[in-house]
């Protein structure tokens, strides 16, 4: 008797995980990745620790928000946090104040074709200040797409 119950759990166990739905239909993942367009753009290097960046974006969110993350890539070729890297030794401070910075953690899943695992990627949050600034600012990075590069605004650009 004891085994015929045990047998009767697994088997409810099996039936229900087995037609448990996800909360997102095949139809809204799909959408949900196409929202986010391909995003592999090649970026250059000015050496082998500093991309070549030439332009401050005009947008007050750009790499300030999850939702205008910057978008360096690498993370297919094993080069996503040294990407992050090189696009932040390529800032200075506004007025070409040398920065110090560090990552403060992962967060904010974000839609990608190019994620590891699922149709989300994490963002990657560091903290950015510089001598002379008022307060440390936070500057949200995404390994996993890329997209030509941009400073935030606030920011300036090494020569």
């Amino acid at each position: 008797m004891k085994k015929l119950g045990l047998l009767f759990v697994a088997f409810t166990l099996i039936v229900a995980c087995g037609t448990k739905k996800s909360a997102l239909t095949p139809s809204k993942k799909t959408a949900s990745i196409k929202k986010a367009k391909s995003k592999n753009f090649k970026q250059t290097l000015r050496d082998q620790y500093t991309f070549v960046i030439t332009e401050i974006s005009s947008d007050k969110t750009y790499g300030y928000s999850p939702e205008n993350a910057v978008e360096v890539g690498g993370v297919k070729d094993s080069e996503g946090p040294l990407n992050e890297q090189r696009y932040l030794n390529a800032l200075t401070g506004p007025n070409g104040e040398e920065i110090s910075y560090f990552r403060a953690g992962s967060c904010c899943p974000v839609p990608s074709e190019n994620a590891m695992f699922g149709d989300h990627a994490m963002l990657d949050n560091y903290r950015v200040t510089w001598q002379g600034s008022k307060d440390t600012v936070s500057i949200y990075i995404n390994m996993h797409d890329s997209s030509p590069l941009k400073a935030p605004k606030g920011f300036g650009l090494r020569k």
